[in-house]
């Protein structure tokens, strides 16, 4: 039972990375993903929403890792697009492991409603954090457009083109107008 859990938290983390940024695709497969808590063993809840903080807590560490590469890199976008994912995660992480907190206390009371409702908390905030890890992954990658200082373009311009600026015509020749004759010759 311990596997397939692992399996889950596998699968619905590899969906939210392989699917990229649309958010119709990925819904259903994280809805599929996410077991009724009902049916999870009380033992199983703890083990899983211990899992899932380790987990959220590493992806924590790699959307730093992205927060200081874009800073490097003196990207302003790529800094506050990965900076917001970061402040996301660490909310729903803050709210994670409050509901680990509560979910302990819940089972030790064996109130059956309230440790359910803390794991699933858990367990879709583990969902929300990986799909922002790969929005954050998005973040810098997408947005980086990386050039070497040494850098340099080479133009090369046909012969055959005409010269001249085409938004500056030269002005037409002189229309020379001439005056209607003076008497009708018959």
């Amino acid at each position: 039972m311990r596997t397939v859990g692992w399996v889950a938290v596998v699968v619905a983390t590899g969906v939210a990375v392989a699917q990229g940024p649309a958010p119709l695709p990925r819904a259903p497969a994280a809805t599929a993903a996410l077991e009724k808590a009902s049916e999870v063993p009380d033992t199983q809840k703890l083990e899983r929403s211990t899992q899932a903080l380790g987990t959220m807590r590493e992806v924590l560490r790699q959307v730093l890792g992205k927060v200081e590469e874009a800073r490097r890199t003196k990207d302003v976008v790529k800094l506050n697009c990965a900076n917001e994912k970061l402040t996301q995660i660490k909310g729903l992480l803050r709210i994670s492991e409050q509901a680990d907190v509560s979910l302990q206390e819940a089972l030790t009371r064996r109130e059956v409603a309230t440790s359910e409702h803390e794991y699933t908390k858990v367990m879709i905030a583990q969902q929300k954090v990986a799909q922002l890890r790969s929005e954050a992954e998005e973040c810098i990658g997408q947005l980086a457009f990386r050039t070497d200082e040494n850098l340099f373009v080479e133009v090369e311009e046909p012969e055959n083109l005409p010269g001249g600026d085409p938004t500056r015509p030269p002005p037409p020749d002189e229309v020379l107008v001439r005056p209607p004759p003076a008497s009708p010759v018959e």
